[in-house]
This record gives C-alpha cells, structure tokens and sequence, in this order.
C-alpha cells in the first residue's frame, strides 16, 4: 500500500457527484419506474434463465436477454459512477412471483450492472440482510445478519452494493443513504488535517474472517485517491474493534476525531435521505460515492412479518482503471473454489 508523503495535501474530488440532502429530498428524483412492457421484458429473461440453469452461478449477462432495459441499467450505471450514486428501481411484480423468480430477476439485473464480488469469507455472491438471531457485541458479527437496530452509515467491499426487497418488516426499516463525496469535500475545505489523516491506512477488524494464522486486522485507507476518483471506505465500528487486537496499530488522535467527525457530519442530515422499500424494490449504491445504513426495525415473526433483503456486490464496468486494494478477487484460485449462493428463502 502506498504511504502517504507528510506534505501530502489532500484535494476536493469530484465535486459533480456532491449532493445536499435539499437536493435529492424529491423521491422521483432517484426512483426508476419499471414499465409494464419492461416487466413483461424481465418475466421472459427469468424464463430464459431458468431454461438454462436453475444455478444461479450459472447464469450471466447473456443468458438474462434484455434488449430494451439493458439500455437503460446501462444509464443507470453511468449515473451510479459519474451522478448521483444511488438509485431506487420499483416495479417488479412481487405480489405474483416467487421468491426464487425475484431473486433471479435480481440476479439478472445486476449481470447488466457489473460482475458479482464475494461479500464474507464463505463466497456469497447473492446474501441475506435479515435478523440472523446473531447478538450486535459479537466481534465477528456482520452487518447484514443483525436485526432490528439500526446500523451505523458505511460502505460495503464493492464498486457497487444492490439491495433487494423481498419482504418488510411490521415497522421501520428505512434505508439511509449518505454521500461521502460531500463529506470528504467539506472536510478538505474545513480540515485537511483529518482529511489527511484519513488518507493514511487505518485498521479494520477482520471479523473473524482473517485466513488462518494471520492477522485479525488490516490496513486500509479511509479515503484514497486514484486517476482523479475518490474511493472511500469507512466502516466506523470496524476500525474501532481493531483496537482489541493487541498486535493491530494504535489510532492516532487525529484518526478518532476524524472518524467521529465523519460520523457526527453524515448523521446530521445535511447530506443525507432515507428512503423506504417496498416489497420488490430494488436500491443501488455507488460504495465509494455514497454511504448506507438504516433505521431500527421491528419484526413479527408469529405473524410471517420479518424483513428480509437480498443483497449483491458488483464490480461495475464503468471502472476499468482502480487502487489495488478496490480489485475483485473473482477469479483467482482461491474464490473459483468458494463461490456460493445464500439460500436462506431464496
């Protein structure tokens, strides 16, 4: 990883991309009606799909034809990368399609909008965000298998993350989004020192899923600059758990107070949306771009209400030049052998 010089001076980037709470307050403004006509486009490449393999691995972007929508996922696309960095898609006819049919229009969609990224240790190309019955102080929890509290705004380990709406919950749940980009570029203006700071590798709690013998942390900027871009990854609590590993680096205090600058700025609204998800709505998010979390939720599991959400990670085509620490590892040797799919009421 490349070290930081001490002069280093961080810059404002990509300032197209920042955008105020003001600005995106119009849920019209980033929700993308499916058509009938693109409905019935998406029921026949499931079909298609499903003639060819009923293994979701199996399946890419050729075998899931959409030769009106595909046109438009790619604007989206270009939207998620260059734009805004987020989109909601309604449409999808959950009321009548099983959830193996919505998973696999899912699927397909994403196939147009990149390639799928592992999201743990066990491959997992398509996942679960449910209530896992797992305890939140677990220090090797993930996000996605923690009900009902809320999370925390961060990035996931992908160019983009898609999250799918199977079923909501009896209440709550609100998806948050926030854009990194306006953060950084106010941090830049108000204190580069933090924003420097953050350019240096910082520790990430591994969450257990270190390979054996090594580390149960690593080291990765919160903010990296690249052919102009910014990448941003920032998982607060992470970086914060490091700390348990008696061998892991110890923060600065100009890191903590970055850090909770960062998370004090996105919490404060100004650049930030919540938005609600139906069942079959369809969100995508540019990580590097644009922060995720959500509001606490409650589940009725005698009554069949437990919010459920799939989930994909995509490496978008739209990049073709990034930091090596932002490469898919799909691929190589090791995630050929691993790749699976979640199946929990897939």
């Amino acid at each position: 990883m490349t070290a930081i010089a001490p002069d280093f001076t961080p810059e404002v980037l990509e300032a197209a991309c920042e955008w105020t709470a003001a600005d995106v307050a119009d849920p019209e403004a980033w929700t993308e009606h499916l058509s009938s006509a693109e409905t019935d486009e998406l029921e026949a490449a499931v079909a298609h799909a499903f003639s060819v393999s009923d293994d979701f691995l199996a399946i890419g972007k050729a075998d899931f034809p959409l030769p009106t929508l595909g046109a438009r996922l790619k604007g989206i696309e270009r939207e998620l990368i260059d734009g805004r960095g987020f989109v909601r898609l309604r449409g999808l006819p959950r009321a009548r399609w099983t959830n193996d049919q919505m998973s696999m229009a899912y699927w397909g969609i994403g196939a147009h909008l990149g390639r799928p990224w592992p999201q743990n240790a066990k491959g997992h190309l398509l996942g679960d965000v449910t209530d896992h019955g797992k305890d939140p102080s677990d220090p090797t929890v993930r996000g996605n298998e923690i009900g009902l509290t809320g999370l925390d705004f961060h990035c996931d380990g992908s160019d983009l993350v898609g999250l799918m709406c199977l079923q909501t919950g009896v209440s709550g749940g609100l998806s948050a989004v926030c854009n990194s980009v306006a953060l950084h570029n106010r941090l830049v203006r108000e204190r580069p020192d933090l924003a420097a700071e953050l350019y240096k590798p910082q520790p990430f709690d591994y969450r257990g899923e270190q390979a054996p013998g090594k580390p149960g942390w690593y080291l990765m900027p919160v903010f990296t600059r690249h052919a102009g871009r910014l990448y941003t990854r920032l998982i607060r609590p992470y970086v914060l758990a490091s700390q348990r590993h008696a061998d892991a680096p110890r923060l600065t205090a100009k890191a903590i107070e970055a850090l909770a600058w960062m998370q004090a700025t996105a919490e404060g609204g100004d650049y930030s949306v919540l938005m609600d998800f139906q069942p079959g709505d369809m969100q995508f998010i540019n990580n590097y771009h644009v922060l995720h979390g959500r509001t606490a939720y409650e589940d009725d599991r005698a009554a069949g209400k437990v919010r459920h959400l799939k989930r994909l990670w995509l490496e978008t085509e739209v990049l073709t030049d990034r930091p090596h620490q932002f490469v898919n590892r799909v691929g190589d040797g090791y995630w050929s052998r691993k790749l699976t799919i979640s199946r929990m009421d897939a």
